[in-house]
């Protein structure tokens, strides 16, 4: 135990320290946070179980009722099952008539029977826009082992079931908890639903990314990266769009990944709001 002895300075410990010597007791608040952390990681690995469920969906295509904005949409979706959120690539240019074909394993988190879809359009320079949604409650023939596919009914600004359909292929498989992968990069985010607007994040609440991994929608960082275009690409660009500054012009560049195509098609629709 610790003998305080004073000195000039003041009065020090000489000896071995408490155990609560220096620490700060976490608030209420903060202990709540690591509590729902922890639960929405045993929930996500169904870690506490013997086995758990994987579902495989295959987004395929989707069919939208209507093309919002003044070009073609670049819609992608995003699934949201329990705390997991996984998303598509974007269909650059499709419009009314995405195809993702995109496979996405997702882990069942134990009493969860149904998971949550979202298509947005992703934008260049604002946020990207929610066109549509709905909610999808699993087939219970997939645990007898058969593979659906369906097309399921979207809603959004026209109406309930009225904005298109997406067509999805399902599976389901049952594995040991010991034996399962990691997942697919996914983040946890705090939500709440709202009625007729869908999960929405919780004020104040801060987001959560699994450790080690890539959160959802942020590439990985690549050591000693090449640059994504030339100066000759750049120069092409300031050509064709003379009234635009040169500055924007290689911000577009860079927020497109140097994809020349996608970089015209976002200054073209620049300037058709000039």
């Amino acid at each position: 135990m610790a003998t305080p002895i004073s000195t000039q300075r003041g009065q020090v410990y000489i000896g071995e320290l408490p155990q609560d010597f220096l620490r700060v007791t976490p608030t209420q608040q903060q202990q709540q946070i690591q509590l729902d952390t922890q639960a929405a990681q045993q929930l996500q690995y169904g870690a506490t179980m013997g086995t758990v469920g994987r579902l495989s969906i295959t987004v395929v295509q989707g069919k939208l009722a209507k093309n919002y904005g003044m070009t073609r949409m670049d819609p992608y979706c995003r699934v949201r099952l329990g705390y997991a959120v996984y998303e598509t690539p974007t269909a650059h240019n499709g419009a009314k008539n995405p195809r993702w074909n995109k496979v996405i394993q997702c882990t069942v988190p134990p009493g969860v029977d149904s998971f949550y879809l979202e298509i947005f359009d992703e934008r260049a320079f604002s946020m990207d826009d929610r066109i549509a949604w709905t909610h999808i409650p699993i087939p219970e023939s997939l645990k007898e082992g058969k593979v659906v596919d369906e097309w399921y009914s979207l809603s959004g600004q026209q109406g309930d079931d009225k904005e298109g359909m997406i067509n999805l292929i399902m599976s389901y498989t049952s594995v040991s908890a010991s034996m399962m992968m990691q997942p697919q990069p996914v983040v946890l985010m705090p939500t709440v639903y709202q009625q007729g607007v869908g999960y929405v994040p919780i004020a104040g609440v801060p987001t959560i990314y699994n450790p080690g991994m890539v959160p959802a929608g942020v590439p990985a960082p690549v050591a000693n990266s090449q640059p994504l275009y030339n100066e000759e690409d750049l120069k092409s660009l300031q050509d064709m769009f003379p009234n635009l500054d040169k500055e924007v012009i290689r911000s577009v560049m860079e927020a497109q990944l140097g994809n020349k195509d996608t970089a015209i098609n976002s200054l073209l629709q620049m300037t058709e709001e000039l």
